[in-house]
């Protein structure tokens, strides 16, 4: 595993010492490897929902109504179509 030296702020410090010390984690590295675990299951996450988006942004618009598109949703939910 690869040795990093890292400054803290003095409030992130604390932070990370009273997770410790509630015995939350065994020691700051493994909190900080869980943080950035964290970080990066969020970061596909958010991936995930602007290929949606930029997907959905260039399909065009739609003439359907509010209705319409409801019950078209319900349906896709309840795995009707």
């Amino acid at each position: 595993m690869a040795r990093q030296s890292i400054s803290f702020t003095k409030p992130n410090e604390e932070w990370l010492k009273a997770q410790v010390n509630n015995e939350e984690y065994t020691s700051k590295s493994e909190l900080i490897n869980d943080l950035i675990r964290q970080a990066r299951k969020q970061q596909v996450q958010v991936d995930f929902i602007r290929a949606k988006l930029d997907k959905s942004e260039n399909s065009g618009f739609t003439e359907d109504n509010k209705e319409l598109i409801l019950n078209q949703s319900k349906s896709l939910f309840n795995g009707q179509i």
